[in-house]
């Protein structure tokens, strides 16, 4: 992005024609403008926009267009405090996080009717920086299940759910220096990356009952800040992301529910250090998208089907 770029949402349907939408108050300076991140089966679309003052609120879009705005009650109003909304699911809540006024992060739902509940992790940290942290794209389920991040008061990242009745629970990949926690399916299942102590990533799957498996990619990078990060889970449990290879070149990956590892490079793609192809989202009938960079460092969209 350039210095100018003013972000506005889209929504594309199923037979190809594009519908563009800003929300009201929406900014028009650098970075400034309408994101928008999830649909749900009936059409309604949430996801942010960042105001004059580079404050972020939250956003409902309905299937006739009609855009409803809110805010966390104790949302900051400073830069870049405010309100996130990343996931809805079929009910319409939605999940997101906020910044307070000491840029402190908590996790929100809003239920379908508009009432928004905040919460914190048991072990989150109060300082600037740390908070909870829900997932976006898939971080809410059908249930009302939240996935996310919470980090403590020495900055460590760990992994929690939230159950629809409030309960949260808190865990850790074994051995890990840090959890975290990229998104849950309608049976509960979370997956996410965790960071060993020499800084390298690899995946994670906890089953509904708490079981975690760990896994890794053939091919992926064995240096601090290489290894792979699993992006999204879908209906039936398969898993899509992508690996850094020791040249610092991304490649995308889906494991089955069985555990089945799938490595592709969209044609195109790039394959110096910082290019390459990042899966970001599957549906339950195993069709991906992402976003790929090429030899140039241009960043191009995807869609790869079963």
């Amino acid at each position: 992005m350039t210095r100018a770029t003013w972000v506005h949402g889209f929504l594309r349907v199923p037979d190809g024609t594009f519908t563009t939408f800003d929300a009201p108050g929406a900014g028009t300076g650098a970075f400034q403008g309408t994101i928008a991140f999830s649909i749900n089966p009936a059409g309604a679309t949430t996801g942010y926009y960042i105001d004059g003052g580079n404050v972020p609120h939250g956003f409902l879009r309905a299937r006739d267009g009609t855009i409803t705005t809110f805010d966390a009650p104790d949302a900051g109003t400073g830069a870049f405090q405010g309100t996130y909304a990343f996931s809805i699911n079929p009910a319409g809540a939605i999940a997101g996080e906020y910044a307070d006024a000491s840029n402190v992060y908590h996790g929100l739902v809003r239920a379908p009717d508009g009432t928004i509940t905040t919460f914190d992790a048991p072990g989150a940290g109060t300082g600037s920086g740390q908070g909870t942290f829900t997932s976006p794209i898939d971080g809410l389920n059908p249930a009302g299940a939240i996935a996310g991040v919470y980090s403590d008061a020495s900055g460590v990242s760990h992994g929690f759910t939230r159950a629809p009745d409030g309960t949260i629970t808190e865990f850790d990949v074994p051995g890990a220096a840090g959890t975290g926690n990229a998104g849950i399916n309608p049976a509960g299942t979370v997956m996410g990356n965790w960071l060993d102590s020499s800084g390298v990533l690899h995946g994670f799957v906890r089953a509904s009952d708490g079981a975690i498996t760990t896994f890794d990619v053939s091919g992926a990078g064995t240096g601090s800040g290489q290894g792979l990060i699993p992006s999204v889970i879908n209906t039936p449990g398969d898993i899509a992301g992508f690996y850094t290879d020791a040249s610092g070149v991304d490649h995308g990956f889906v494991r089955t529910k069985h555990g089945a590892v799938t490595t592709f490079d969209v044609p195109g793609a790039g394959t110096g250090s910082g290019q390459g192809t990042v899966p970001m989202c599957n549906n339950p009938a195993g069709a991906i998208t992402g976003f790929y960079f090429d030899a140039n460092g241009v960043v191009h969209g995807f869609l790869r089907t079963p």
